[in-house]
Formats: structure tokens, sequence, C-alpha cells
């Protein structure tokens, strides 16, 4: 079955895609929470007429997401934690404090658009984390968890 996805929707698309998926599951999941539509030939008339319209503002928006993108990649971000002996943190570091840090230095990133590489971290030490800005503009921006 094809449906239009009018929301993103992870490790199956984006908003405006057409995709194709199992009935059970458009059924039952993506259609009830209003996460697609069935892709009738009315509604893809629709889409395509939408998408010409977006064509210029995603350009924009996306020219935006890279200018962002190259503005955070020199730089390394430097998160405090409490730590015990061995370089052991309470807690963990996760996607609100990396967020923080990004709008630290003056970028606006949603934690929501960050994942951490690998297991929860735990300890002191350099790690890596993916930023999606845009859906063609994914970066990975390192960042050094360092001692309160």
């Amino acid at each position: 079955m094809e449906v239009i996805l009018k929301k993103d929707v992870e490790h199956l698309g984006y908003a405006n895609d057409v995709v194709k998926v199992k009935e059970g599951y458009a059924r039952n999941f993506l259609l009830p929470r209003g996460l697609a539509v069935s892709a009738t030939e009315s509604e893809k008339k629709q889409l395509a007429e939408t998408m010409k319209q977006r064509a210029h503002k995603e350009a924009k928006i996306k020219t935006e997401a890279e200018k962002m993108a190259a503005g955070l990649a020199d730089k390394t971000l430097k998160i405090g934690a409490k730590a015990g002996e061995k370089g052991k943190i309470f807690g963990s570091v996760n996607t609100i404090q990396i967020a923080d840090a990004i709008r630290a230095l003056g970028f606006e990133v949603d934690r929501k658009n960050i994942k951490l590489k690998g297991e929860a971290i735990k300890s002191l030490g350099k790690y890596e984390a993916e930023v999606v800005f845009h859906r063609d503009v994914i970066k990975t921006i390192p960042f050094e968890v360092v001692e309160e």
C-alpha cells in the first residue's frame, strides 16, 4: 500500500514522501495517528502542487542549515559534568546538554535532531553526536565531556 507521509517517521521517511508500506502498518499505525494519508491520485496531484510551491522555500532552508553545519564544523563542544574517581560521571550526558552547548555557541538545534553515537555517556572523554540540521544536511559533531 502506498501512503504519503504527513510527518517525519523514523526509519521510514520524511514528510511529503510517498512510501510503500504493508497494509496493516498503514491502517493500524500511520493513518490513525495522522502520520500519513492514502496515496490516491488526487492526493498525489495535491502533493505535486504543494511540492512545486515549496521548492523555493526548501532551498532557502537548506542553505541556512548548511551554514549552521559549516559554523559548527570547526568547533568542539565542551560539556561540563560532575565526576567522581576514575573519570566516571554522576548520571549521564544526554541530548539536552548537547543542545544547550550548541545553543551557547549561537546556533539553534532541537534536541530531537541529535543522536548520540554508541552507548550512554557515563565517563569523561571525547565523543561524537550526529546532528540533523535538515533532511539532507546531517553532520557529525565532536564533543568533549569535561569535569566541572
